[in-house]
This record gives C-alpha cells, sequence and structure tokens, in this order.
C-alpha cells in the first residue's frame, strides 16, 4: 500500500482526514499542465503522467466528483488527457477556460461562452508584437497564450514581454496571467478559485482536495482556504516545481510533479478500500 505525504499545517491534516473519513463528500480537483502532465515545450503534445488517468479512475469511483481544473479550452484538455471513452471517468467534470467552459463526461456535453471581444482583438496584434523574441502564441480560443520556452533566452523573453503584454491586455479589457515561461491574457471575471467554489456548491462537498503548480492555482489555493472558514474541510497540494518554488507556502503538502500526483491519487483509492 503506497504512503500518503504528511501535511504540514493542521488544516491540511484535518482536510487529509475528512477525505478519508468520507470519500462520499469530497471533491477531488486538479490542474492539467504541470500537476496531471509534465510540462513540455509545445503544449500540443502534453500528456498525463502514464499512471495519472489509472489513478484517478480509481478515485473517481469512491467521491462525490473529479474535476480538472484548466486554462486551457475544455475539449483540449478532454483530447490530450485520453479523458472521453472512459467509463470509469463517468463522473469526470472538466472546467476549462478557468471554469468558463465545461465538459461532463457522463454526457460528453460542452458548454462554452461566446468570442470575447477583447481576445479577438489581441488575437490580430500578438504576432507582431512577439516576433523578434523567439515566443510562440498558443491560441486557447477565448485566451491567449505566449510561451518563450522555446525562445532561445526563455527567461529574458519572459522579462521583455510582460511590459508590452500588460499594456495590449489593458488596452483591450483583458486579464494578464503570468506561470511558468508564458503569459496568458483572458477575459476578466473568471478564475481557477470561482470555478472550484461553484463546483463545491453544487456538489455540496464537505472534503476539497485541489492540487496545482502554476501562480494560476493561487486562486484556487485561496478557495480552499476560504471554503474551510464555512466547514469545509480542504487540501492545497502543490505539484513541486523549481520554477514556482513560492506556491509551497500556499500550499499544505507538496509531492514531487505530475508522477507525485499520481501516488498521491493512488494512495487516497487503497485508503477509501
Amino acid at each position: 500500500m503506497g504512503s500518503l505525504p504528511v501535511p504540514t499545517t493542521d488544516a491540511g491534516r484535518a482536510g487529509l482526514s475528512a477525505l478519508l473519513d468520507q470519500p462520499e463528500r469530497a471533491l477531488i480537483a486538479l490542474d492539467f499542465d504541470g500537476t496531471l502532465a509534465p510540462i513540455v515545450p509545445d503544449p500540443e503534445q502534453a500528456r498525463p503522467h502514464p499512471a495519472a488517468v489509472p489513478a484517478l479512475a480509481r478515485v473517481a469511483g469512491r467521491v462525490a466528483v473529479v474535476a480538472i481544473v484548466t486554462g486551457r479550452p475544455a475539449e483540449v484538455a478532454v483530447r490530450l488527457g485520453g479523458f472521453e471513452g472512459h467509463p470509469e471517468l463517468a463522473g469526470l467534470v472538466v472546467l476549462g477556460a478557468y471554469g468558463a467552459e465545461r465538459w461532463d463526461a457522463a454526457t460528453g456535453e460542452l458548454s462554452t461562452p461566446p468570442p470575447h471581444e477583447g481576445v479577438i482583438a489581441a488575437r490580430a496584434e500578438l504576432p507582431g508584437l512577439v516576433a523578434e523574441s523567439g515566443a510562440f502564441v498558443e491560441d486557447k480560443g477565448n485566451a491567449l497564450a505566449v510561451h518563450t520556452r522555446r525562445a532561445p533566452d526563455p527567461a529574458g523573453a519572459f522579462a521583455a514581454l510582460r511590459e508590452p503584454l500588460a499594456a495590449l491586455a489593458a488596452r483591450h479589457g483583458l486579464a494578464v496571467e503570468p506561470g511558468r515561461l508564458v503569459i496568458e491574457l483572458r477575459p476578466p471575471g473568471s478564475d481557477k478559485g470561482a470555478a472550484l467554489k461553484a463546483l463545491a456548491r453544487e456538489t455540496d462537498a464537505r472534503a476539497v482536495l485541489y492540487g496545482g503548480d502554476d501562480l494560476g492555482d493561487l486562486a484556487a489555493f485561496a478557495a480552499v482556504a476560504a471554503l474551510r472558514e464555512r466547514g469545509v474541510a480542504g487540501l492545497r497540494v502543490c505539484s513541486g516545481s523549481a520554477e514556482v518554488a513560492e506556491l509551497a507556502a500556499a500550499t499544505d503538502v507538496t509531492v514531487e510533479g505530475p508522477e507525485g500526483i499520481a501516488d498521491l491519487l493512488t494512495a487516497l483509492a487503497e485508503r477509501f478500500g
């Protein structure tokens, strides 16, 4: 039987105990890139860790709901994750575009918002803005992500683009989300924290686990803290990365990247019986 990591906070230990005591009232929510899937230079090549989907399947039948909460379009996360066509994942929910999109495995239905005018305008300007940096633009439909990981000087390109991208976002009423060598422009008003709170209300969860690896996950970690104040036990899991070391301070336990997340899910499934 695999061992569970020990949370470093009292609230985290209480959250883990609540998950183990009443898994049928638990919500397990996870980021995709860097949490279920290793970070790769080309976002289209991202795939879950080999142990991740089997681990998700093991816990899915025992908890109230398993969710993927990602900045990716929901359809893309489903395709890259290989989540479709798995009866054992029938309870899976994928919240894409920071919660603006939703795919339900049980029905296969996908709901998406209409295009945002600011994203449309920024899309036209971005190629010229990033051309000399060596960065590339990932078009997420209702968001735009500028990646510098493949640039000749990834950190330098990231630093040089922050100010002009912030100005572009301001002109078009968009929010700016920096991450692991990526800067994302997206419509304001949606974040992973709001998505997590809404799903917790919908499922009447009494315990919530959220796992993430990047700055965009801080809102979800804050949501877990807010849910605790309302009597919902919570466990915040950092999918460890040297690139975003500050996340460890906002969480209750750190595991070693996607492999550690898969191990954690497997150990939980074993405890659930």
